[in-house]
């Protein structure tokens, strides 16, 4: 899946001039808690959160310096230089980013213009639409031998019942390099016919009844 597919291309921005009491009504009229700041040529130059903006407001109790405060230039707490992606960006790729870099958003740019922008929200919905839970379904997990042509060999088992298969996750079984684990969403209600055929397969399907002295 690609970035453009998930970022969201009306984006609420602002100039490096504009002040701090306009971040602040932006950010008390819309439900956002970034703003990314852009030049005349719609580069960004900086973002600010709802943190900043609040930390950088006076406090109730500062009556006296509120409207110097509130003037004072979004530039002078935008956090620069910011870290962005392409359009064209696999969103798998820039999961990493959100979580490495410990980013609730990241700006969207092409040909070094803002084009849009995802938010940790985005990436979670988009996680949840990868994995089918969104759907009405059902899950296994099949422990299988990491090799060549395991994935087809369990998935023509879902094909002779005539499942509708959902979504299909691998991951590594524990710290064993010799396999791996299969999880199968697919579209019905009641998985014991399938849980059945993939025992008689020989295959091991892992969950509460699982007879794995590990888990």
């Amino acid at each position: 899946m690609l970035v453009e597919q998930i970022m969201k291309t009306e984006v609420i921005t602002l100039a490096p001039e504009s002040t701090i009491s306009e971040a602040l009504n932006i950010l008390n009229e819309h439900p956002i808690r970034h703003i990314p700041i852009i030049n005349k040529e719609r580069q960004v130059i900086g973002i600010v959160s709802d943190r900043d903006v609040r930390d950088a407001s006076p406090s109730i109790f500062q009556q006296v310096k509120t409207a110097e405060e509130l003037n004072n230039q979004i530039q002078t707490i935008m956090s620069s230089p910011v870290v962005t992606v392409h359009p064209l960006d696999f969103v798998e790729e820039i999961a990493a980013i959100f979580y490495e870099q410990e980013f609730a958003c990241v700006p969207v740019v092409r040909e070094n213009k803002l084009v849009g922008i995802v938010t940790e929200k985005d990436m979670l919905y988009t996680l949840i639409q990868l994995t089918g839970t969104n759907v009405q379904s059902s899950q296994i997990e099949v422990k299988v031998p990491d090799r060549a042509g395991i994935l087809p060999e369990v998935a023509n088992i879902f094909g002779k019942r005539k499942v509708n298969i959902s979504s299909v996750l691998i991951y590594p079984y524990k710290n064993d390099p010799n396999y791996k684990i299969l999880v199968f969403r697919f579209q019905t209600m009641n998985p014991l016919p399938i849980k059945a055929d993939l025992k008689a397969a020989g295959y091991q399907v892992l969950g509460p009844d699982s007879e794995d002295p590990a888990l």
